[in-house]
């Protein structure tokens, strides 16, 4: 039984070229993990907001305050430099909320934009328009 002396430290070599990529892909997953929960955060924000602003009588700027506070309470660090706008008129609320996910790579802003929107409630008469 000889050994070829050749194939010696291919898989070392193997490994030099693939870690990389297997590195690279596993950060990926993770940052595309990270996009979409903070894609969700957004979101679950604003539909915070437009439920809070669309009770009827609501005070003007409810929906605004509600979905600022359930960023502060749910998503620091993960999306910073956060926005809420309102985007409202009498008969529709409309909250947007803007921010900038957790990057793994330094110095890479990832945008993350979510909207909500629901019409204002009104009790009316039967009848009534």
């Amino acid at each position: 039984m000889t050994r070829h002396t050749t194939d010696r430290g291919s898989v070392s070599l193997e490994w030099a070229v693939l870690f990389p990529a297997l590195l690279l892909l596993i950060a990926g997953i993770v940052q595309g993990g990270l996009w979409f929960h903070a894609r969700q955060l957004a979101l679950a924000a604003a539909q915070e907001g437009v439920r809070a602003g669309r009770a009827e009588h609501a005070p003007p700027g409810t929906g605004t305050t509600t979905a600022e506070r359930f960023l502060s309470d749910h998503a620091h660090p993960l999306l910073a430099n956060t926005a809420v706008t309102d985007h409202s008129s009498t008969a529709e609320i409309r909250i947007h909320v803007t921010g900038e996910t957790l990057s793994l790579v330094p110095g890479m802003r990832i945008r993350v934009t979510q909207e909500a929107a629901g019409a204002v409630e009104r009790f009316t008469h039967p009848g009534q328009p």
